[in-house]
């Protein structure tokens, strides 16, 4: 699996689900799509009842367009009974190969399972969801967070979406809040 990882990485895109357990004891699953390329998370949904008509169409709108769907050409995903007969129908109607982890083997889903623990250690343990859209808001914020500002050793230090090195010259460092102050980001307003 790691040549498939190394051959392929930037053709490949990684799904998997998590749940989230709510105030009022509820559990809500996120659906995730990430591209291991540059760690970009592609799309992600919340919801209460995942089923395989609700999970093809989450695939659909990962890649809306099928010349978006070229990029990724390859589908890594567990062997969760939620990838249904309707969702392997979307999926090959999209013109995408399906990657199916050995089962009881989360190491080979990696960038999928290392997004979740991720998600959980820096976001989701410090807070309490109320509900389905307050977890998507939590989830949004959290995200522009993680795509604009969280470096990645594997990015050479760098953020998904690659920013620019500002100089020492540009002016003096100030402090942005990100994910409502749980986390910071640090600019140079320029004099």
């Amino acid at each position: 699996m790691c040549q498939i990882y190394n051959s392929f990485r930037d053709t490949i895109a990684a799904i998997d689900f998590f749940t989230v357990p709510t105030a009022t004891f509820r559990v809500l699953f996120v659906f995730i799509v990430v591209s291991p390329a540059r760690r970009r998370v592609l799309h992600f949904n919340v919801t209460a009842h995942p089923m395989s008509e609700w999970t093809g169409q989450q695939i659909v709108e990962a890649f809306p367009e099928v010349a978006e769907a070229v990029s990724a050409r390859h589908l890594l995903r567990d062997r969760n009974q939620i990838y249904g007969g309707y969702f392997r129908q979307r999926v090959q109607g999209m013109g995408l190969e399906e990657i199916l982890a050995a089962p009881a083997s989360p190491r080979q889903n990696r960038y999928a399972e290392r997004l979740i623990g991720t998600i959980r250690r820096e976001c989701l343990d410090h807070m309490i969801v109320l509900g389905e859209s307050h977890l998507r808001s939590i989830l949004k914020s959290y995200f522009g967070y993680y795509h604009r500002s969280r470096t990645h050793l594997s990015l050479a230090k760098d953020a998904p979406e690659p920013r620019a090195v500002q100089s020492a010259q540009t002016g003096e460092v100030f402090e942005i809040d990100e994910v409502g102050g749980l986390h910071h980001r640090y600019e140079r307003r320029a004099a």
